[in-house]
């Protein structure tokens, strides 16, 4: 994978490999998605609307990748944050571009940032299925 050799961001070819990844778990699933890869800044790096795929997704899968690179955590992980953390329950939700259910997963290397992938368009297990597919593809540790 290339990054900057100034910043830590993802490189276009690793974001456009991690779409591809997930568009094909999606398709191995049955299902239409949309999937978008934000760099550390959550700047957009790639993104994909499979045919059919909902189009309130768009903006679902570009907000998943961007809360998941803001907080380097997957967006899954709100839950049990909320179960313990009452005023953040209360607080955050209704925060501008916060997601707060799976399928956003932060793209980090040696500690990194480099971004995040946000899937949106089948339940929240195949969300997931699906962004952990495209961050496998680039056999990140």
């Amino acid at each position: 994978m290339k990054i900057s050799e100034n910043s830590h961001l993802i490189h276009w070819q690793a974001a456009n490999v991690i779409v591809m990844a997930a568009v094909v778990k999606a398709e191995e699933l049955g299902i239409a998605i949309n999937v978008a890869v934000v760099d550390s800044g959550g700047n957009l790096s790639a993104f994909l609307r499979m045919p059919h795929a909902f189009l309130h997704s768009i903006d679902i899968a570009k907000d998943k990748a961007y809360t998941s690179a803001g907080f380097r955590f997957p967006t899954s992980a709100w839950k049990d944050i909320f179960s313990h953390e009452a005023m953040l329950a209360k607080g955050m939700p209704p925060r501008d571009r916060l997601v707060v259910f799976g399928g956003g997963i932060p793209i980090g290397i040696k500690g990194m940032n480099l971004g995040g992938i946000g899937v949106s368009g089948g339940t929240e297990e195949e969300d997931i299925i699906c962004a952990e597919a495209g961050l496998s593809a680039l056999s990140l540790k």
